[in-house]
């Protein structure tokens, strides 16, 4: 797909990018039959190829309106035309460009932009996040239904282990998981350490910059990976070669960082560094599966599930083209794991999508859920914070990290 830039975004930072992904666009329409919003809708600029036209015309001097806004905003960024494409479209970093243009150009309401202003300043500080989910568990009686199924109970986050490694590696905690799901972090350091590794916590590192950059706030975003950046740095000074993610959609956005940052050169070559210490649980597990299986087999205790369905996050299997270890480390402990219908469509969850975009999350939610109801798991278990929070919303079926799992089996 040709394009012809107008003067006006010629010397902007991301244009280039712009141009690339969009001369690669064969306009097949391939990516419409695995794109949720297009099923749902059945608008073609409610897909990634009416959308990209947009975001092309946008750039080639055509009207911005809210209209182009809108059809942008209910995009949910899952990438699931990215693992469909068969030219190689890096949609999702198409869209967050496309979004920063448009709000650059047209003025949301005030009602949004409060909205988005609180989202960006609340769910990207651990701190204020955890004070105000504190409150809302307080008063949690006296909330609507549909704010009640988002603030749920907390699991108690059990023992972090007090043993010391030769073997370290960092844990990013992230930003709103501490609060939401304590127990996959401890969960996670307690099968690290059963397996000789020392999980390490840089204290001044803080969101991993999804919520801002998804929320058109780029520079926010790139702020806060370079503080993240600072903060791991002395670990990758003092040797440590892994930084470990228990939350898919961050594992996604700072494998990205080498290219957000690659402008700036005070931190292109650290990002290029950090982004390849990322690594997801399911990347670095498997590798000590006969550990694991062997622990499993001989300390396992009552109250594992006979049946499980595992929900891939979209982030992990299209954003980070990760598919298969999780089913098949579970699988090799003995657990009989099942993947619903459609198992490669999003759950609707999406980030802040759930709150900005109630409607459309709600039925995609509900899809999702008859899936994976019909395989009748006794657990449903997830890789991603905003997943397992958003099953968990619909169905009294228990919804865990399926680190949790691990962790009880061993």
């Amino acid at each position: 797909m040709q394009i012809n830039i107008t003067p006006e975004f010629r010397d902007d930072a991301d244009i280039g990018a712009v141009k690339a992904i969009v001369n690669k666009c064969v306009h097949c329409g391939f990516c419409t039959a695995t794109c949720p919003t297009y099923q749902v809708l059945g608008d073609e600029l409610d897909g990634p190829r009416g959308r990209i036209y947009l975001m092309k015309q946008m750039v080639e001097g055509a009207p911005v309106t809210a209209k182009t806004q809108s059809h942008l905003d209910r995009c949910l960024t899952c990438r699931n035309c990215e693992t469909t494409c068969p030219s190689g479209v890096r949609y999702g970093r198409l869209v967050d460009i496309g979004r920063r243009y448009v709000d650059e150009r047209v003025v949301r309401p005030l009602s949004q932009r409060i909205e988005r202003w609180l989202m960006r300043e609340t769910l990207s500080r651990r701190q204020i996040f955890s004070f105000l989910h504190g409150v809302g568990r307080t008063l949690r009686p006296l909330l609507p239904a549909t704010l009640k199924k988002k603030i749920q109970v907390a699991p108690a986050a059990g023992s972090w282990p007090a043993a010391t490694h030769k073997t370290k590696m960092l844990l990013h905690v992230g930003c709103v998981q501490p609060a939401l799901m304590p127990n996959v972090d401890a969960a996670t350091a307690r099968v690290f350490d059963k397996l000789g590794i020392e999980l390490v916590i840089a204290s001044d590192a803080e969101c991993c910059g999804a919520i801002r950059q998804h929320l058109s706030d780029h520079h926010g975003a790139e702020a806060q990976m370079k503080r993240n950046i600072d903060a791991w740095w002395p670990h990758v000074e003092n040797g440590v070669e892994t930084i470990v993610i228990n939350a898919s959609g961050c594992g996604v956005m700072i494998k990205d960082y080498a290219e957000i940052l690659a402008h700036d050169p005070a931190y292109a070559t650290k990002a290029e560094r950090i982004a390849k210490m990322v690594k997801d649980v399911s990347e670095i597990l498997p590798s000590y599966q006969a550990h694991l299986s062997m622990m499993a087999t001989t300390k396992r205790a009552g109250g594992i599930p006979e049946r499980v369905t595992y929900h891939p996050p979209c982030t992990l299997q299209h954003g980070q083209k990760i598919r298969g270890p999780v089913e098949g480390l579970l699988g090799a402990l003995g657990v009989t794991v099942r993947l619903c219908q459609d198992s490669h469509l999003c759950c609707g969850s999406a980030g802040t999508y759930s709150m900005l975009q109630p409607a459309l999350s709600q039925e995609l939610l509900g899809r999702k859920l008859t899936n994976l109801l019909k395989t009748e798991p006794q657990e449903i278990v997830s890789g991603n914070v905003g997943c397992i929070n958003h099953l968990q919303s619909g169905t009294d079926v228990p919804v865990r990290h399926w680190i949790e799992l691990i962790d009880r089996m061993i």
